[in-house]
Parts: structure tokens; sequence; C-alpha cells
């Protein structure tokens, strides 16, 4: 990938390991980043904390942006009735869970999240001169959520493109995917080539008040997997 030097970038910053990741990646390669999180009525307010760390170590901006996703419902990130599965979750077998088999899209899938998300940074982008969105979706190791596909990614750079006053200006906006072939391993030694402190990131679906990981969720799994491939000892914060 070439560096954009002369080039501003949007990063959206969840406070997980993909986002710093990226978050880094476009450091190495914009001249200015901006760094943008949610504050969606997600779980648990831990991430949010972590993403205002790792800005501030990053030395970016950053901006909170406050929109309540959770009235909408369909999804156990943002409602406390349901149930976050597991990352053995296809081995649930009480009628009182949510039944999910590994081909199934898990109830974490908050509707519609990236494209909400990306029509932010996309305003973003905008009034802050920047040429290029970046966000951390993967088709390798990921829980299967539909907008995380490249057809979906290219798709909403088609959209960015037609319906803001940049694109048909001109100047071209696009989304940049750096993990979207990359396993989590991979992620990972490529944060630490980095210099990325994956121990500021929070990666749990319901991490509690103090930030420590259940370790039992799905992302909990993928993360946990991932450090075990790399060979890298994980710096999680976990309950127990």
């Amino acid at each position: 990938m070439a560096l954009h030097k002369s080039q501003n970038a949007v990063v959206l910053l969840s406070g997980g390991l993909d986002s710093v990741t990226c978050l880094y990646w476009a450091k190495a390669r914009y001249a200015s980043v901006t760094a943008v999180s949610f504050n969606y009525g997600q779980r648990h307010n831990s991430e949010l904390v972590a993403a205002k760390a790792i800005a501030e170590t990053a030395a970016v901006n950053h901006r909170i942006i406050d929109i309540d996703i959770a009235q909408l419902g369909g999804s156990s990130l943002t409602d406390h009735s349901m149930i976050v599965p597991d990352g053995d979750a296809d081995k649930f077998l009480s009628k009182n869970r949510d039944e999910i088999d590994n081909d199934a899209i898990p109830n974490t899938y908050v509707p519609a999240r990236n494209t909400i998300f990306l029509s932010y940074a996309l305003a973003v982008a905008e009034v802050t001169d920047a040429n290029h969105i970046v966000i951390g979706v993967s088709s390798v190791d990921y829980s299967g959520y539909p907008d995380c596909r490249p057809e979906y990614i290219a798709a909403f750079e088609h959209m960015a493109n037609l319906a803001t006053k940049a694109g048909v200006t001109g100047h071209h906006l696009s989304i940049q995917t750096p993990l979207q072939q990359l396993s989590k391993a991979k992620t990972i030694e490529l944060g630490l080539s980095l210099g990325v402190d994956y121990g500021q990131t929070i990666s749990c679906y319901q991490a509690d008040a103090n930030g420590l990981a259940c370790g039992v969720c799905d992302s909990c799994a993928l993360r946990r997997q991932g450090f075990a491939q790399a060979g890298v000892a994980d710096p999680t914060h976990y309950q127990s």
C-alpha cells in the first residue's frame, strides 16, 4: 500500500484489537488521522474508555459521537434481555438461549451497524478533508456479520462517491480495509510491527465496569486464538 503523506484519513475506532491496528496502520500512511468512536447504547462503556486512551497514546484527533442504536433492538450487544453467546455458540442446548450454529449470523450482529458508522465517518471525512475511511473488517477471523464482506465495502464506497460533495467534485473517497484478508494472528503481527500496545484494547462483548474481559464470548475466543497462533503472550485482562 502506497503512502499518502499529503492526504487525511478517518479511522473507525471501537477500542478493540482490530480497530487499534487500523489506527496505527493509518498513522503510518496519512498526513492526519481522525479517530471516530460511537456511544451507541452498547452493553458496556469500557471500550469507549479504551478508545479514548488509545487515541491519546497515538496522539490523534478523536471524536466520540452519540447515537442510540439500542432503541432499535435486535442485538445482544444493545439489548440486555438477550444472552451473549460464547465461543462455542453452536453447542448451546438450552431452549432458553438463542440457538446458533457456525453457519448462522450470531445475535451479536447489530442491525446495519457498519452502515450507520460508515455514514457518520463519511460526514467526518467531508468536514476534515479526508480522502480515506479506514475500518477493521475481516473476511477471515470474524463472527459472520454480513457488513464485513468485501462486496459490501465496495458497494458503500461506490455510494459514498455518488452521495457527497467531495465525490461529485472529483475528490475520490476510498474505504480502506487493511485487515480484510488477515487472520487475527496476522493482524496482531501487523499491529506489533507498528507499535500497538494490545494491553490497552478491549474486544470483549461483555467486559465489566473495570474493562475486564469475560474470556468466553465469541470475540474473546477469536482474540485468545489469535494471540496463541501468533505465538505472543495474551495481554488481555480477564475477569478470572
